[in-house]
């Protein structure tokens, strides 16, 4: 059984990719719905009623889906594409990943800061590591990832980083063990593959969300 979490099962929910046509577990893909006037819409938290349409969390899926019209194929029904859909999927997935890792810091499963961070990390306290896009390499190259399959993540700015702990900038943040932050990690990952990682950012479209 994992640390701070209960054994994990193969037997997850699988969907199939409307661009790649493979079935994968829901974590790595992205739900789509249509609303009742026809216009498609993602679906994050994966609540809305109706017929779910699932891409690959991956950018050049979701352009791929748009450019090719594969969201109407999916729904079989003619469904608008909202302009900026792909832009929108990506502040969606950083707004609940900064939202994940303020509910990790309040319920005291996350820290901040390079010397709290260096703590947690030098404990075996830390199960994810996260730093920020346009943080200084410098001070980044001092701070290791605890070790493990998806226990890194360059994935977020300071000023993203900064929303979840309640500060102007954060440029080192940690994660500590247990569900929420495994739910985090998934979120971290799908941010990933939707985001562009070249200083780019959603984090004012996030700000007009909160």
């Amino acid at each position: 059984m994992p640390r701070g979490g209960k054994a994990k099962t193969r037997d997850e929910p699988e969907r199939r990719c409307i661009v790649t046509g493979d079935v994968q577990p829901k974590r790595g893909l992205i739900r789509f719905g249509v609303s009742p006037d026809g216009q498609v819409v993602p679906d994050i938290l994966e609540k809305l009623p109706g017929r779910g349409i699932w891409v690959a969390a991956e950018r050049s899926a979701l352009l791929k889906a748009v450019e090719k019209r594969l969201f109407a194929r999916g729904a079989k029904q003619p469904v608008n594409v909202p302009d900026g859909l792909v832009d929108n999927v990506e502040a969606l997935l950083a707004k609940r990943l900064i939202d994940g890792i303020s509910m990790a810091r309040k319920a005291g499963k996350a820290v901040a800061g390079f010397e709290k961070v260096k703590d947690w990390l030098g404990r075996d306290e830390a199960r994810i590591l996260f730093q920020a896009t346009d943080g200084s390499e410098r001070g980044k190259s001092k701070l290791h990832p605890p070790g493990g399959r998806g226990s890194f993540f360059e994935v977020l700015t300071a000023s993203e980083l900064g929303l979840s702990f309640g500060r102007e900038r954060v440029i080192h943040a940690a994660l500590g063990f247990g569900g929420l932050t495994e739910r985090i990690r998934e979120d971290a990952i799908r941010l990933s593959g939707v985001r562009e990682l070249d200083g780019g950012s959603a984090t004012e479209e996030v700000k007009k969300t909160i």
